[in-house]
């Protein structure tokens, strides 16, 4: 499967999701700059984390504004599989191809951490390899992870399944205890209604293999493999 990584200025978790496509799931992927125009016929597109322009004005809402983002915002809407992490799910935000905004973290404090994620479906094309209810232990790095949404929106989300992952304790319990940055409902990734576009703030290709600590962000990068190949065949 062919993959393909956005580079804006500022990104910098380009090469960590590079090394995990190329490296790691033995797939083909190769680096787009954002002045370019095309993806290179990608089977599947990441959006990765980093301080694209410096997060100036606010995060995601100038690289929305990129070269590369129509070519973006189209193969999203054709059904192209989309993954953003941390900046790229701001990105995402910004471009509409998700609801919702992302403030400043509850604390106003950058978290580093690990956390536990609750995994809230299995039946969307980034989580087929993970367990309704599994928790998993994730990375996060994020000034501005703060999801927020207007009441009819989140009863949307609800509705049609799209809150894929939520914050929580060790236990299972979502409660504002254990959300880091005060995240509307411990929202901590979502998807679109069609069910081909995720965003999350949480890192997965910080976890994606032993060496790291923990291989929970593996099975993400599998999910999207493994839906490739049956869309393919």
């Amino acid at each position: 499967m062919q993959f393909a990584v956005v580079v804006f200025p500022g990104s910098n978790c380009d090469a960590d999701c590079y090394h995990v496509v190329k490296n790691v799931m033995r797939q083909e992927a190769d680096y787009i700059w954002h002045k370019e125009e095309n993806l290179k016929g990608c089977d599947a597109l990441i959006l990765p984390g980093g301080f694209s322009y410096g997060d100036y004005l606010r995060t995601g809402a100038i690289a929305r504004f990129s070269p590369i983002m129509p070519a973006v915002v189209d193969f999203a809407r054709q059904g192209g599989l989309v993954l953003g992490i941390c900046n790229g799910f701001q990105i995402l935000l910004e471009a509409g191809l998700l609801p919702g905004a992302m403030l400043r973290n509850k604390s106003l404090r950058f978290i580093c951490d690990t956390v536990h994620l609750k995994v809230k479906h299995s039946h969307t094309p980034f989580t087929n390899q993970l367990q309704e209810g599994e928790l998993i232990r994730v990375p996060v790095a994020h000034g501005e992870g703060n999801y927020f949404c207007d009441p009819p929106t989140l009863e949307e989300l609800k509705r049609h399944h799209q809150i894929v992952f939520t914050y929580s304790g060790p236990g299972g319990e979502e409660s504002q205890e254990h959300n880091p940055n005060g995240s509307l409902a411990n929202i901590a990734g979502i998807i679109n209604r069609e069910g081909n576009v995720l965003g999350m703030m949480p890192h997965p290709e910080r976890c994606a293999e032993h060496v790291l600590g923990g291989s929970d962000g593996y099975r993400i990068f599998a999910s999207m493999i493994d839906w490739l190949k049956g869309a393919r065949g």
